[in-house]
């Protein structure tokens, strides 16, 4: 009883001592609730990696107070409009754009050196600011900015949460001109909705091309006003023997209009003298021997070819890129040329040394694929390289020898980049004919090295395209794309010096929280430590 009595007033104390601590430590939350907030994304935690970052003070914190500043410019307006919408839904918060005032976040076009796309964001606890010399380099900065902020605000119904941009300073601006995307909608169809989703994916990434393969052997894409039957007959079927679809030029304007205000240009790709079934099933008149094969649904290739002999066929050629080009306000035509096997090498040069003329007769830059620089590649001409790292050196060295006469390059490797490519054997969709390609590899590379003894000058930047034989709805598309896709937008983006793997995979995985916040399916690959809530 005498040792009962005698703790029971030192266990009262005890406890008195923990209220009052606990009172304390609630008191000093309340008073001071950042201290409950995790800290701030790193201002190098973001994907592609910025060119430079210097961290330091205190974060900035979006308030219910926050406004956006936006000067008056119309295209600035525009943009901090995109930026107001992705914040409002998850924050809550009314953010209002303003042409005046201090403090908040401000969006600012300010000649600073920093080229067509590049932007410096500065963040302080009075507000963030992000500066560039051109409306695209604003956006590329809101791209940041959004992966600088808490996953959750990419949802669509408000979130708890301390909205903070960490302290300090990105100046960044990109490595290559062209970092770009390939869309393959001829394979299977695939909506006006669903290739803008695709688009708001690629613009988080900084991807600024968007290459649309129109056409193929098993559909074709797009109204041809003067050759009618290529959409409403071409167009009626696709792998597997589905309905198929095309884009009438009203949807192909909305696919440009939209790009455009998210700054990605689009390429058109009618794919020519091979992979031509769907028009050579619309006009028999294409075909050497004046007979229509019929429409195709498999996913062979290299069976098909245009009567390289006949004039229609380059009346069709004429019509097709001019309604095209009339179409696409971009620089850019792109004619395929790839794996045209039925399609001898003298007719094959002869057709690319007559077609490439017509894509600058109206105005535009002709690509091709890589074999393209098999014929007489024209002055200015780009050729996109899809070779593996075991092609022949002699396909090789054909490619380096155009590259030293003046013929840009874009490196899309289908071993390393090619985002239909099979993960690992087990991967339920995909192919792999170039091989499995597992995230590190498709990382892993620099466009700088890859093909020995081309000039620095002339690769014009890396593309990932995404071919859709076993691919029909948006979740395939994504878990093929992602998280490949954040990589090769960073080959594109950032400095050879920030190349690093392991660091890599780091940043990647605080993208999964982010994916899942926008309803991204993708892939969650083993050699990646992703979040595990």
């Amino acid at each position: 009883m005498r040792r009962n009595h005698s703790t029971t007033p030192r266990t009262t104390r005890v406890l008195g001592s923990l209220l009052l601590v606990a009172a304390a430590g609630v008191f000093t939350l309340a008073a001071h609730p950042e201290a409950r907030a995790a800290a701030p994304t790193p201002l190098d935690r973001v994907i592609p990696a910025p060119a430079s970052v210097e961290p330091g003070g205190a974060p900035y914190r979006i308030t219910r107070a926050t406004g956006v500043r936006v000067g008056g410019s119309a295209e600035v307006r525009r943009i901090g409009a995109y930026l107001t919408g992705i914040l409002r839904p998850a924050t809550g918060y009314p953010l209002p754009l303003t042409e005046h005032g201090t403090g908040g976040i401000e969006l600012r076009l300010s000649k600073g050196g920093l080229g067509a796309e590049g932007y410096r964001l500065r963040s302080t606890p009075a507000g963030v600011s992000i500066t560039a010399d051109a409306p695209a380099g604003l956006f590329h900065g809101v791209q940041t900015l959004r992966q600088l902020l808490p996953a959750a605000v990419e949802r669509k119904t408000v979130q708890p949460g301390h909205w903070r941009i960490a302290g300090g300073t990105v100046e960044d601006r990109p490595r290559y001109a062209y970092r770009g995307a390939m869309l393959d909608v001829s394979r299977h169809f695939l909506t006006v909705p669903q290739v803008k989703r695709y688009i708001d994916q690629l613009a988080l990434y900084k991807i600024n091309e968007l290459h649309l393969h129109l056409s193929d052997d098993q559909g074709w894409r797009i109204t041809i006003d003067s050759w009618p039957r290529l959409a409403a007959y071409g167009g009626s079927t696709e792998v597997g023997g589905g309905a198929g679809g095309h884009y009438t030029k009203a949807d192909y304007r909305e696919i440009v209009r939209y790009a455009a205000a998210r700054y990605l240009e689009v390429v058109p790709e009618i794919d020519m003298p091979g992979h031509t079934n769907a028009a050579l099933a619309s006009y028999a008149k294409l075909n050497c021997d004046g007979v229509a094969p019929p429409l195709y649904t498999g996913t062979e290739v290299g069976f098909s070819s245009l009567c390289v002999a006949k004039q229609a066929t380059y009346d069709f050629v004429d019509d097709v890129l001019r309604e095209l080009a009339a179409l696409t306000p971009g620089r850019y035509l792109h004619i395929g040329g790839d794996e045209a096997h039925s399609t001898g090498h003298a007719d094959y040069v002869s057709f690319m040394d007559r077609v490439q003329p017509v894509v600058a007769k109206y105005g535009k830059t002709v690509i091709g694929w890589h074999q393209l620089t098999g014929a007489h590649p024209v002055q200015g001409a780009i050729a996109q390289y899809w070779g593996l790292d075991h092609t022949s050196a002699a396909e090789k060295a054909q490619v380096v020898e155009a590259a030293r006469n003046g013929t840009g390059l874009i490196l899309s490797p289908a071993d390393r980049v090619y985002l239909d490519m099979k993960y690992t054997k087990d991967t339920p969709l995909g192919l792999d004919w170039a091989g499995l390609v597992e995230v590190r590899r498709s990382y892993d590379w620099d466009p700088a090295t890859y093909l020995p003894g081309v000039p620095a000058s002339a690769i014009r930047g890396v593309e990932a395209p995404l071919w859709t034989e076993t691919l029909k709805k948006s979740a395939d598309l994504e878990y093929m794309a992602f998280p490949r896709l954040a990589g090769a937008a960073e080959l594109g983006w950032s400095p050879a010096a920030t190349h690093d793997w392991d660091a890599y995979r780091t940043r990647l995985a605080a993208q999964g929280p982010r994916w899942d916040a926008l309803g991204i399916h993708y892939y969650r690959s083993p050699q990646v430590s992703w979040p595990t809530s």
